[in-house]
């Protein structure tokens, strides 16, 4: 727990250094970017195409006349839009954090490592083409799971607890592999992963949580058609510091557990010893840890 609590805090941390910042940037701009050009070309096509489908189902046929019973006629013309927002969603979320995996996490797990790891020992148990490949696997797997599970969101309990455990899933499997595959050999990783699998679980679950805070952004209702070239790009960037934390959080918790593992190897010494063994660095060059 030490180790789980002491990475977190690092994690909020080096959010705050300018090189982070700054590795923000360029996956954020490719994603306002891309999303832009996507809503200009497709929004028009995409949500005609939606009503054309929404008014083939009975059941919104009878929905739409009902609202329009009580006077509610301007439903029926934001329905479309709203859920072809809702739709694009998960792939947003999917599309954030592949960047982040694919832009900003080598570079921070560098950041890290000269900061606090300087003598571990880099043994590339993983390549960056192994990690896009597992990152797009898993992603397309998470896809599928979400769409299955939608009939199950109709529970209000569910539908706040199903996403969001589904992306953090997705977020510890990548993050786990992303932070030790230039480090750690591909045993050590498989050791690690399976020694600790519940803490990188947790961390990861509770960045879905951390996730689902942008989905708040579309509770406006109505007024989020109205504002989507807003909301949009909002949403992106707190997804964007959201998975840039957890790679951060991975990164000095795994870092820290391969170094430990390699301790008690070397020493013949046991688990216990791990949350005794690391020594705490620098978070800033001139800020030693007992100021931090």
């Amino acid at each position: 727990m030490n180790l789980f609590l002491d990475s977190f805090w690092r994690a909020v941390a080096y959010c705050l250094m300018p090189q982070v910042m700054a590795l923000s940037l360029l996956p954020l701009c490719l994603l306002i970017v891309s999303s832009g050009l996507g809503i200009y070309f497709f929004w028009d096509v995409g949500v005609s195409q939606l009503q054309n489908l929404m008014g083939d189902w009975a059941l919104l046929s009878s929905l739409f006349k009902w609202f329009d019973e009580l006077g509610a006629q301007g439903l029926r013309s934001v329905m479309a839009p709203l859920g072809l927002l809702m739709l694009v969603l998960p792939i947003i979320i999917v599309l954030s954090l592949l960047s982040v995996s694919w832009f900003m996490t080598p570079a921070m797990v560098r950041l890290v490592a000269q900061r606090r790891f300087e003598g571990l020992k880099r043994l590339h148990g993983g390549s960056f083409v192994q990690g896009m490949a597992i990152s797009l696997g898993l992603s397309l797997l998470t896809l599928v799971a979400l769409v299955i599970s939608m009939p199950l969101w109709l529970l209000p309990p569910l539908v706040v607890v199903l996403p969001p455990l589904l992306w953090g899933w997705l977020a510890y499997r990548i993050n786990s592999f992303d932070v030790l595959a230039d480090h750690a050999s591909s045993q050590e990783r498989h050791e690690l992963m399976q020694r600790h699998r519940y803490s990188l679980l947790t961390m990861g679950v509770l960045t879905g949580f951390l996730g689902a805070a942008p989905g708040m952004v579309w509770t406006v209702g109505a007024m989020a058609v109205v504002f989507a070239p807003l909301l949009v790009p909002l949403a992106i960037w707190i997804y964007t510091l959201v998975f840039a934390f957890s790679v951060l959080w991975f990164t000095h918790f795994c870092l820290s557990a391969l170094q430990a593992l390699r301790a008690e190897k070397s020493t013949g010494a046991g688990p216990a010893a791990f949350a005794s063994s690391e020594m705490l660095t620098d978070v800033h060059p001139h800020v030693h840890d007992h100021h931090i």
